[in-house]
């Protein structure tokens, strides 16, 4: 994020996930980094924000994973998640550097998958 304190914020996200794992105490963060977000005028990023807050508050959890392979014909399918921790921190560490067009197809990807979640 091109905002120092939203990469600060992160750092505090990652630090209390890798103490306590993924919980609903992480949602007050997540809304204020939303709000980075917002300033950043960034929809992407500011609605994956909010569905990952969503999800974490709704499922206690998030087993939302973007990891992909390809089978013998070239289909690519998802992975099983991993642990909600290195799940929810990989997110992060996309957010970190959401301009890059790799990571935000990954971002794109996320959306994807807790829109279906979700909705």
């Amino acid at each position: 994020m091109r905002f120092e304190e939203a990469n600060k914020l992160i750092d505090k996200l990652l630090k209390a996930i890798e103490k306590n794992g993924v919980n609903d105490q992480l949602i007050p963060d997540l809304k204020k980094l939303r709000e980075w977000a917002l300033k950043e005028e960034d929809p992407l990023v500011t609605k994956v924000i909010r569905l990952s807050y969503e999800y974490i508050e709704e499922n206690e959890c998030f087993d939302i994973s973007v990891a992909k392979d390809e089978d013998e014909e070239g289909n690519e399918f998802y992975l099983e998640p991993g642990s909600d921790e290195e799940n929810f921190s990989y997110l992060l560490n996309l957010l970190v550097n959401n301009e890059n067009e790799y990571n935000r197809e990954e971002i794109r990807d996320y959306r994807t998958q807790l829109k279906e979640a979700l909705y």
